[in-house]
């Protein structure tokens, strides 16, 4: 653990950050093999799927110090060809929360090629806010977009399993909040599940090259060289 990080966090608050994790099915594990981020508070793994592990940190002092912990995460060097990496920072308010995901979505794509968290962990003064991940708000077109890469995994993973071809839609919603940490809801100004899938057949239905041509349209998923219902809008399935 750099030095930064062992005089910044206290006791009280990595202890506190080790606790909300735990009650979100997070369980506290050793570093990861040749584990990229020598400098973690600590690591947490996945309820239920043990590859799964995160780097978590908790910076100490005022907001920069936030700022500070996530640009040498970002200025960490990454492999041609390596995935994504992993992160979950831990921050004490909503406000805090939104100048982090403004810092992670400086270098373009940044979110979407990395999967990171934020945790909110407010003071145990103030219990009237519940710990809870935030999510970022992303203009409608980003949310469609995302939307249909996950929905490509989707059928593709559907397609490998004998004699299944269901698509369930509310997964690709729980994976666009928790995997891309994406306010669905909020970024596409409505209430309900339902509305949002609304929004994204409308929106997948004018974002096309060719408005009108259902071939041309860059929301269409090819499930078969030639025949009927070749190509098909992933938000008609």
């Amino acid at each position: 653990m750099a030095d930064s990080d062992r005089v910044g966090a206290s006791t009280e608050r990595l202890r506190d950050a080790e606790n909300v994790l735990r009650r979100l099915g997070y369980a506290k594990v050793a570093p990861a093999p040749r584990a990229q981020e020598p400098d973690a508070s600590f690591w947490v793994q996945e309820a239920g799927v043990p590859r799964r592990t995160y780097p978590v940190y908790v910076p100490g002092g005022d907001r920069s110090g936030v700022s500070v912990r996530i640009d040498r995460w970002l200025e960490a060097p990454r492999g041609p060809g390596e995935p994504g990496r992993r992160a979950i920072f831990v921050v004490p308010n909503d406000s805090a929360a939104e100048d982090a995901w403004s810092r992670l979505s400086g270098p373009e794509g940044t979110p979407i090629d990395h999967e990171v968290s934020i945790l909110v962990v407010p003071a145990p003064s103030r219990a009237d806010v519940p710990p809870h991940f935030h999510l970022r708000k992303v203009p409608p077109r980003e949310v469609l977009r995302v939307a249909t890469g996950v929905v490509v995994g989707l059928f593709r993973r559907a397609a490998q399993v004998e004699g299944s071809n269901q698509i369930d839609f509310e997964e690709m919603l729980n994976l666009l909040r928790g995997r891309f940490g994406i306010d669905v809801n909020g970024s596409l100004g409505v209430r309900t599940d339902e509305d949002a899938l609304f929004m994204l057949y409308q929106l997948a239905q004018r974002d096309s090259y060719a408005p009108g041509d259902a071939g041309a349209n860059v929301h269409v998923l090819v499930l078969k060289p030639t025949g009927p219902a070749a190509r098909l809008p992933w938000f008609a399935a």
